[in-house]
C-alpha cells in the first residue's frame, strides 16, 4: 500500500518551499494540483518531473475514490494546493479523510500557510485563537457575524480585495467600530504590507487606498 503525503507549497515567496517538499515532490508517483497550470510553474521551478493530475473542489467528489484505489495499489501520491497547506481553506479534507477510513498513511509535511503569520505579526493575543476560513458569501453570513461579535478569542479569516470593504463594514456593524483589528496582504511577496487598527480606522485607510492581492484578517475578541 502507498502513502498519502499534503505537501504545503509556498504562499507568494518560493524560496519558503523546503528541501523536504521537493524531494518528496520528485519521488512520489504522482501529484494531486488544484490548478496544474499554476503547479506546473512551480514544478518547473524546481525542476520536478513527477505526473500531475487536477484536484480540484470541482470534481474531488468524483476523483476521490480512483485515488484512494490507486494508493492502495501501492502508489505514493501527494496532494498540493495553488498556495498554501492543502485543506486549510482549498481542497484536501475529503481525500485525507477517504484515505484514513481506508487505513491509508497520510503523511502532512510542515510548510507554509497564510494565517499562522499574519496572526502572530498582528500584535493581538495568541495563545487562544479561532480561524473562520472564508466567510459565507449570503447564505449563513449573518449567523456568522452574531457568533463572531460574542467570540472572545482572536479570530482570523481571509478575504479577497474586492469584497474587502463591504466585509469590513460588515464587521462594524456587529462587532462595532472600535474592535482591534490587523490586516496582512501580499505575505512573503515584494509588497508585503500589514495594515493595524480599529476597524474604523482600518476601514478608512482601505477606502482611500484600495487593497491588491490576498488578505488575512485578525481580530480581536470580545472583551
Amino acid at each position: 500500500m502507498g502513502k498519502l503525503y499534503l505537501v504545503p507549497t509556498p504562499i507568494g515567496n518560493l524560496k519558503d518551499m523546503t528541501f523536504r517538499a521537493i524531494e518528496v515532490l520528485k519521488e512520489v508517483d504522482l501529484i494531486l494540483a488544484e490548478d496544474t497550470r499554476t503547479s506546473g510553474k512551480l514544478l518547473k521551478h524546481f525542476e520536478i518531473g513527477t505526473q500531475m493530475h487536477s484536484h480540484h473542489m470541482h470534481n474531488e467528489h468524483k476523483t476521490t475514490e480512483g485515488i484512494v484505489n490507486r494508493i492502495k495499489a501501492g502508489e505514493n501520491v501527494a496532494l498540493i494546493s495553488d498556495a498554501g497547506t492543502p485543506a486549510i481553506s482549498d481542497p484536501g479534507f475529503l481525500l485525507t479523510r477517504a484515505c484514513v477510513e481506508a487505513d491509508i498513511e497520510v503523511d502532512c509535511l510542515p510548510g507554509a500557510t497564510a494565517f499562522v503569520p499574519a496572526l502572530v505579526n498582528s500584535a493581538l493575543p495568541n495563545d487562544r485563537f479561532v480561524f473562520e476560513g472564508f466567510l459565507p458569501i449570503k447564505k449563513g453570513r449573518q449567523t456568522r457575524l452574531q457568533a463572531m461579535a460574542e467570540e472572545h478569542r482572536t479570530i482570523i479569516f481571509y478575504e479577497s480585495p474586492h469584497k474587502l470593504l463591504k466585509t469590513l463594514a460588515h464587521l462594524i456593524e456587529y462587532v462595532g467600530e472600535d474592535r482591534p483589528v490587523s490586516i496582512s496582504r501580499e505575505l512573503s511577496k515584494l509588497h508585503e504590507e500589514t495594515i493595524r487598527g480599529s476597524l474604523k480606522e482600518v476601514l478608512k485607510h482601505f477606502t482611500e487606498k484600495p487593497p491588491k492581492g490576498e488578505l488575512v484578517i485578525v481580530m480581536g475578541g470580545k472583551k
